[in-house]
């Protein structure tokens, strides 16, 4: 049944009049956010306020009729509500209702028992901006919404100021009382399940009138002059922007909004609606290409996605502009707003930018390390990696260099040496005095487990302890790392640098529980009844696969995964007489050249690739063969020969192709020709398998055909809400860069999981980068500069240890090979769609990116606004309708031609 006095009420906040043709209905939301928390009772004292006008309760109370008691306690319920405004003047408490928004709808879903209780309350903040967005499109000019958005102070230090109302400090010194309160657009998408994973708490500050309404309303909590600083600090520090209210008058303002592009209701205007102008400050993002080295920071840290990475090299053909409408002189339907634009983001241009950032699965920015390295910016260029990459020191050991693969200098000459240069920049990581501890951003103090100490779990581990997270890794070995630690040779990677990286995590606090094997020691249900609130599963594929041929039983016969286990734990520590491996990857080359470590007479390697076609790395084989392994190529293995159940060789059999002419792996051979070779061992490195023990029984988990975990391609979801997966038993067997991005991209599905109402993918950026076309860039006038080698590791000594005799780069060298970087790509700035908050700026680190003055608005006189707003929109009308004509006859000379 409707309220009735509750819609009069409506009505008269809104400025609107019951039976006229904009009259609020019990449809709107304007009725329904005050529905469920305000009687018929306290509606009747409530139309008797005065918008921004202060009355006693004793003057409302003779305008109602109601004793003077009774309506004291219902403008308190009303002010508790947030449906009245109240403050002490002049030694009493006087009351007054503002306009919606800025006002009445945040109060109102600021009341945390309100909010809670009542979905409805968020839903209709939300559908009220959805509602009067697509009526203001392109109808108010810059400096007149309701919100606007005032840049991050420090991004404006180097600009001429010439009104203090753009600097935050202003505002903050000005006031004496200050309080802090949860976001409400956050809390309203909280209460939608349509969280982005910024949290509401501690987010919006307000001030002078509005901080004493807040603390007597107990809707935020009361804090001093420096707390308010803090928080903007932190704000900023956590990619967030400000936002002011602005229907104060000039240099005046009541809150400042700590916001995202993905959950603010005041930037969807310029996010959904295409409407910057109702929320821009008076500056735009400008960008100096010579000194941007597109590591991509600003880019993932702007709230309107206006800055997207692109190509720096010129082309050879010019890439055509596409032309678009703007709002200033085009009817803005919905066809074209950006209705998806929580979820269709884009990182990149169509045309794509640097090829090495592109190819890399953590998308690390390495132009921009390689420029801090070059400046002698070492703890800079560390910290930008572990932005993606927690364990820079490994990769830089066992990285499969996909980026070098990519760099477009590799067209030219030789690929930049972009892992040298990394191994370099992290040896200072593997020294306690200056290695980088990242800051932790937040205290969640939640419970997580990780489920394998392998390089998927442990960078989850790594990005949830920032967060503040609890994390306990649980490990069934003894050590820690995984295959990092069990599956690579020591002369590749030594364990006292695994070991270093891990130790960065137990400085963030992170616990770790070993030699337990979830599953058997102990059940997920155990641990959630421990308090564990999400689990991340990343137990790796650590088990040998078997080639079910005769003979493979006998003794001698060992997988290759289980044979570099052992030798890594330090149980085998001798291998004699004739080793054969079977194999041609980059494990079948650790296992061979572990085998000639171990005592091997000779070792030799049979693998069903030409040489050609070898998974192995081209610098591994070259390494192996250095050592003196013998490779045979294109044989396959028929059986193991045995006496008295041990080997004593091997039959192959010739392999005359190993892909079908749809490159699957489908093997064929010519079973006429053999051949036997003697083997006193026999070592199966044809993969890698997942035991998965009793981990997943009785869950809802489910596995692929290929045994590994069935997950929501984006958020690493399984089948148990709860429970979240990565690495190879994901992908199966992959490279632990693969592992460590998707460990990264778990830990942001797992804060989001164990918070109420966030969705796990809603306002999540894609990292869909892509390179730009190499055939269709200049790349004639570079010097051919030879690139740097590391001193070169004599295979017969490098043989006769397990010691990694590689050396790292000398300064000298990092300084000569930075150089030939060619600085591919760079950030390009969308002016129309940049609202100047400067977000972009304080994230560059190379003075790349700056904010210019391009208007003059300051906050708008209230009664002032509306007429200011009909004439802008009057012009803007006019304008469509002169160029109507214009694009008629564009269209019939289009025709005709």
């Amino acid at each position: 049944m409707v309220k009735e006095k509750v819609l009069d009420l409506a009505n008269k906040i809104s400025r609107t009049k019951r039976g006229s043709k904009d009259e609020i209905t019990p449809n709107d939301p304007e009725y329904k956010i005050l529905e469920p928390i305000v009687t018929e009772e306290m509606a009747e004292v409530a139309l008797c306020l005065e918008l921004r006008k202060p009355q006693s309760a004793e003057e409302i109370s003779k305008k109602c009729g109601k004793s003077l008691e009774e309506t004291e306690r219902l403008l308190w319920e009303l002010a508790k509500a947030g449906v009245a405004i109240v403050n002490k003047i002049d030694g009493v408490d006087k009351f007054w209702h503002e306009i919606w928004v800025p006002g009445h709808m945040e109060m109102i879903v600021n009341n945390k028992e309100n909010a809670k209780k009542y979905p409805q309350l968020g839903m209709a903040f939300d559908a009220y901006g959805k509602k009067r967005g697509p009526k203001i499109a392109g109808n108010v000019p810059v400096g007149l919404g309701p919100m606007r958005v005032i840049p991050i102070e420090q991004a404006i230090e180097g600009e001429t100021r010439r009104a203090s109302f753009e600097e935050i400090s202003k505002y903050l010194n000005e006031n004496t009382i200050f309080s802090v309160s949860d976001c409400s657009c956050r809390t309203a998408r909280e209460a939608m399940g349509e969280g982005c994973g910024h949290l509401k708490e501690d987010m919006c500050i307000q001030l002078g009138h509005a901080a004493e309404f807040y603390i007597r309303t107990g809707r935020g909590r009361q804090i001093t002059r420096e707390e308010a600083f803090e928080i903007i600090k932190r704000a900023e520090e956590n990619g967030l922007m400000h936002c002011v209210t602005n229907t104060d008058g000039p240099g005046k303002i009541h809150a400042i909004c700590n916001c995202c592009g993905c959950g603010c209701f005041a930037l969807r205007n310029a996010n959904m609606f295409v409407n910057p102008d109702l929320v821009r400050s008076n500056y735009v993002s400008q960008v100096d290409k010579d000194k941007c080295v597109a590591c991509g920071e600003c880019v993932e840290n702007c709230p309107t996605n206006a800055l997207k990475l692109g190509q720096k090299l010129c082309s050879k053909k010019p890439i055509p502009e596409k032309k678009r409408e703007l709002p200033y002189d085009t009817e803005w339907g919905p066809d074209k707003w950006n209705v998806d634009y929580r979820t269709n983001r884009r990182v990149v241009l169509e045309t794509g930018s640097s090829p090495c950032k592109a190819e890399c699965p953590a998308h690390i920015g390495i132009q921009g390390y390689i420029k801090l390295a070059a400046q002698g910016r070492y703890t800079e260029a560390l910290e930008l990696i572990k932005k993606e990459n927690p364990f820079p020191a490994v990769c830089g050991r066992v990285c499969p260099r996909y980026c070098e693969s990519a760099c477009t200098r590799g067209d030219i000459d030789d690929p930049v040496a972009i892992d040298e240069i990394k191994k370099f920049i992290a040896e200072q990581d593997l020294n306690k005095e200056r290695r980088y501890i990242p800051k932790k951003r937040h205290n969640y103090g939640k419970k997580i487990a990780v489920i394998g100490a392998g390089p998927a779990g442990l960078s989850c581990a790594y990005y949830l302890a920032i967060d503040g997270y609890k994390v306990t890794v649980f490990e069934k070995e003894k050590v820690l790392g995984g295959m990092l630690t069990l599956g690579i040779p020591s002369f590749r990677l030594e364990k006292d640098v695994v070991n270093a990286e891990i130790d960065i995590l137990r400085e963030l606090g992170v616990e770790f529980k070993t030699g337990i094997e979830v599953g058997k020691d102990i059940k997920l249900d155990d641990l959630r009844k421990q308090g564990f609130e999400a689990f991340y599963i990343a137990i790796g594929a650590q088990a040998g696969r078997k080639l079910k041929i005769e003979g493979e039983e006998a003794e001698g016969v060992i997988t290759g995964v289980d044979f570099l286990r052992s030798v890594n734990l330090g149980e085998l520590k001798n291998l004699n007489g004739n080793v054969v491996v079977i194999g041609g990857g980059n494990v079948a080359i650790d296992v061979a050249r572990t085998a000639v470590r171990v005592g091997a007479l000779n070792t030799s390697m049979y693998c069903l690739e030409k040489k050609e076609e070898m998974p192995a790395l081209k610098e591994e084989i070259e390494e192996a063969e250095s050592e003196g392994i013998i490779i045979n190529n294109s044989w396959g293995p028929k059986r193991i020969l045995t006496e008295n159940g041990r080997v004593v060789g091997v039959e192959f059999k010739k392999c005359v192709s190993v892909f079908d002419e749809n490159k699957k792996f489908n093997p064929k051979y010519d079973e006429n020709e053999t051949k036997v070779v003697k083997a006193d061992y026999v070592l199966i490195s044809v993969g890698q398998a997942i035991d998965w023990g009793g981990l997943i029984e009785g869950t809802k988990i489910e596995l692929n055909p290929n045994n590994t975990i069935k997950v929501d391609p984006d958020t690493y979801q399984t089948g148990e809400k709860d429970v979240f997966a990565g690495g190879d038993i994901v992908t199966g067997p992959k490279f632990a860069i693969d592992a460590i991005a998707m460990g990264k991209e778990g830990a942001i599905s797992i804060h989001r999981f164990v918070h109420p109402g966030q969705s796990l993918v809603l306002g999540r950026t894609k990292r869909n980068y892509k390179p730009f076309d190499k055939e269709n860039v200049v790349l004639e006038g570079y010097d051919r500069m030879p690139r740097q080698r590391p001193l070169h590791v004599d295979g017969d000594k490098a043989k006769t240890t397990l010691r990694d005799l590689r050396g790292t780069f000398t300064e000298e060298q990092v300084k000569k090979e930075t150089e030939r970087c060619l600085s591919c790509g760079a950030t390009v700035v969308d002016e129309f769609m940049c609202i100047g908050c400067g977000q972009c700026v304080t994230k560059c680190k190379f003075d790349a990116i700056k904010l210019v003055k391009k208007y003059d608005a300051q906050n708008p006189e209230f009664s002032k606004m509306k007429s200011t707003i009909v004439k802008y929109a009057l012009k803007r009308k006019i304008r469509i309708t002169l160029k109507k004509p214009l694009k008629y006859m564009q269209s019939v000379f289009t025709r005709k031609k």
